[in-house]
């Protein structure tokens, strides 16, 4: 007589079965009893994304507490990088609409990519407003900052134009427009310049959409065989170039944490808002697309270093972020710091004849702002607007006039020169207390 059937074993609760997932990117679906998608996350991480749920914390957080009683099942869908899992994330809200992502569906105050598809080169936009003829429309996103990370990630490879510029390619005075510094960093084709053509630009967009789409292993397969065909052909360069673009693509990172360390005020400032404020203030022929920051960091004039920040339209731009070890000066000089710092930047740019930018602004004084022009007049080169702001009253300098411009506290173009004040402030303090911690372990 044979015994009892053996048992069956009990099925994982979802907080145990979170803690079996993997430890790369992904997509995580939180489902209800009925086995109903209920819920939709991206993570850099999944085990530690998904398990956060499954905390006493997850129960009593008032954002958390009403879907945590009603998750019966946990999934993940995994992706290659942490873009590929942004941009599941968003298709798969749209597709599944799940309950408790309820406020994604039709809240059009979300992000969302939009290209328009009736231009002769298809513009790349981050909107809120999304148009609803003549585009092609991804999202909603559920993080703004992780669209425009992703955004900046994906033009590094696929060099598509970000600007309002309206393009047209019968025109031919667009022959004469100078390219903006995305170009002159292979961020973007240049079709202002008609540097690329209407069908090699098609291309480009055509490849973006593919990675947006979820098919860019198809893309990869394309870009594989192309190189292939190249190389054969003795086209070394362009097989160089795939294989460069190939790799960024398998590699698609987004740098930092996208819903965490921002800046408080970010959110509070509307960057084309406050572009135009400073085209108005600093009576500006066109809107100033790139702003450059400058700060100076030492304690007790040792280890001086200085800062340099990139913003372009509004937002920062981490590629175009330098950092620079003082060499000329000993003790506590912050005016011939910022003189150094000046000349190194614009000397160098101006030698590899590169694109100055729209604004350059010096965290100080008139001290320091006196110190970056007599940089330029050195140099013997025209600068760029060249402003400072003033810690405490928040007060702009120009060359040349006594009194200094005060903007309301609202004021949208006061909130951007804050934002990349206080971006330059920070990443020169975070080189300072590296080197500071790198002599004291040495």
């Amino acid at each position: 007589m044979s015994g009892p059937p053996p048992a069956e074993p009990c099925p994982l609760s979802p907080g145990e079965k979170a803690k079996q997932f993997p430890t790369t990117p992904g997509v995580y679906l939180m489902k209800d009893a009925q086995g109903r998608v209920i819920y939709v996350g991206k993570a850099k991480n999944l085990r530690s994304r998904a398990g956060t749920y499954f905390t006493k914390a997850a129960a009593e957080e008032q954002r958390t507490a009403e879907l945590v009683k009603h998750i019966a099942d946990v999934d993940f869908v995994p992706a290659e990088t942490e873009v590929d899992a942004l941009l599941l994330e968003a298709r798969l809200v749209k597709d599944v609409q799940p309950r408790f992502n309820t406020d994604l569906k039709d809240d059009k105050s979300f992000p969302y990519l939009q290209i328009r598809m009736r231009e002769d080169f298809p513009r790349v936009e981050f909107t809120r407003k999304p148009r609803r003829k003549g585009v092609k429309l991804y999202g909603p996103f559920t993080s703004a900052r992780g669209l425009r990370t992703a955004i900046q990630v994906l033009q590094r490879i696929f060099q598509f134009r970000t600007c309002q510029l309206d393009i047209k390619a019968d025109d031919p005075r667009w022959r004469w427009f100078r390219p903006c510094i995305l170009h002159n960093i292979r961020q973007c084709t240049a079709p202002c310049n008609f540097r690329v053509t209407k069908e090699e630009y098609a291309k480009q967009i055509r490849g973006f959409r593919l990675v947006l789409e979820g098919k860019k292993a198809r893309l990869l397969r394309e870009m594989e065989a192309q190189m292939k065909a190249a190389a054969e052909a003795k086209q070394y360069e362009r097989a160089a170039r795939l294989r460069d673009e190939i790799g960024a693509l398998h590699k698609l990172e987004l740098r930092g944490e996208v819903d965490k360390d921002v800046q408080p005020h970010v959110f509070q400032i509307d960057p084309k808002k406050g572009i135009r404020g400073l085209q108005k203030i600093l009576g500006l022929r066109e809107p100033p697309r790139s702003i450059e920051g400058m700060d100076i960091a030492h304690l007790g004039g040792e280890d001086t270093v200085a800062s340099l920040v990139t913003f372009i339209d509004g937002l920062p731009f981490k590629p175009g972020y330098r950092r620079y070890k003082i060499r000329s000066v000993e003790g506590v000089d912050d005016f011939a710091s910022m003189r150094e710092v000046v000349s190194r930047r614009f000397r160098r740019l101006s030698h590899d004849e590169g694109i100055f930018p729209d604004i350059l602004l010096i965290d100080g004084g008139k001290g320091q702002l006196n110190a970056a022009v007599q940089a330029f007049r050195m140099l013997g080169v025209e600068p760029p607007a060249v402003i400072s702001l003033a810690k405490k009253e928040e007060e702009i300098y120009r060359p040349g006039e006594a009194e200094p411009i005060r903007l309301s506290r609202n004021s949208a173009a006061l909130r951007l020169l804050q934002y990349v004040r206080d971006e330059a402030h920070r990443f020169a303090q975070h080189y300072h207390h590296l080197l500071r911690r790198k002599k004291l372990e040495g």
